[in-house]
């Protein structure tokens, strides 16, 4: 049982997946004051199924009344019918964001309560919260998918800006370090979307953003959608304009907007998809995948120059 239907004819979910499938689907068409609950209530389920309307409310800057008729929209009689399948869902879900950073908070404080010291506890605590989500979150099947797509490709575009741009250059550097034809699609000169009109149905686009979106790395994923071209998002909501054009999606959530957005998690993930690249490119099933780096590769060729095989004697 995934679906009923209420007495106003709206077809009212009865699971946290069939609510959070169906907010997808409306979401363009809502306003924008309950796209911004929507955004919320996605990315915060715990908060959801635990905290009060005025509570939450709060965190998405609206009034609880405002949370009565965003769950009205979409056929629950109320906000509180809507927060028993939030409820429902934590009851079997493994401990959310928030529960892991109460968690560390404890363990890690070792009492450095203040000054910058605390605020690196605070940030560790966060990425360590951050990364275990990230180890539940991500399908075996997705990482697989991608591995293939990118071993496969022709040209691998990458296109991150603003506070992704430092993802992108990693990925790039990680995946040229694996002989693979990468274009950074980034903003210099300002032809990012005219590089991007190169790309055909043999290449592979990698689209990072996170909100607030960057507008042209939305525009070259729709435009690379629009051509078949492959496209593997990595975002932070199925709610991002980037998802609609996603092959392969990755989403990575954030708590909460603030100064310090963590990089920890997207990092990670792109370390790991070219971790599956090089197990792919590897022959050896034994050993385990490695990427090279530019220093090793400088010393290696220093050794090759400074001893350099010799054509044998000739017989006499």
């Amino acid at each position: 049982m995934g679906q009923s239907n209420t007495k106003s004819g709206k077809t009212m979910p009865e699971n946290y997946e069939g609510i959070v499938n169906l907010i997808t689907a409306e979401y363009v068409n809502l306003s924008s004051g309950f796209q911004k609950i929507a955004r919320y209530v996605t990315q915060n389920p715990n908060v959801v199924a635990l905290e009060s309307i005025s509570h939450i409310a709060a965190k998405c800057e609206t009034h609880p009344s405002s949370l009565v008729r965003f769950a009205q929209e979409f056929g629950y009689s109320g906000f509180k019918e809507m927060q028993a399948v939030f409820q429902t869902r934590l009851a079997t879900a493994a401990p959310g964001f928030r529960e892991r950073v109460k968690a560390l908070d404890g363990e890690l404080s070792r009492n450095i309560n203040s000054g910058n010291r605390g605020y690196l506890r605070d940030l560790v605590v966060r990425d360590i919260a951050a990364l275990q989500d990230l180890l539940e979150r991500v399908p075996e099947e997705d990482l697989a998918a991608t591995a293939e797509l990118l071993t496969k490709a022709g040209t691998i575009y990458i296109a991150g800006q603003l506070r992704s741009e430092p993802i992108a250059s990693l990925f790039r550097y990680l995946l040229t370090m694996l002989h693979r034809r990468v274009v950074l699609l980034n903003p210099a000169g300002g032809l990012a979307q005219e590089m991007a009109e190169t790309m055909d149905i043999h290449d592979v686009v990698v689209a990072i953003s996170f909100r607030h979106y960057a507008q042209e790395v939305v525009t070259i994923a729709e435009r690379a959608a629009g051509k078949s071209v492959p496209v593997i998002v990595i975002t932070d909501s199925q709610l991002s304009p980037l998802a609609k054009d996603a092959t392969v999606l990755f989403t990575v959530p954030e708590d909460e907007y603030s100064f310090s957005r963590s990089l920890a998690a997207p990092v990670c993930l792109v370390q790991c998809l070219a971790v599956a690249v090089a197990g792919l490119l590897q022959s050896s099933p034994i050993t385990p995948p490695r990427i090279p780096t530019v220093t090793e590769k400088l010393r290696t060729g220093r050794n090759a120059a400074s001893n350099p095989k010799r054509p044998p004697k000739p017989r006499s």
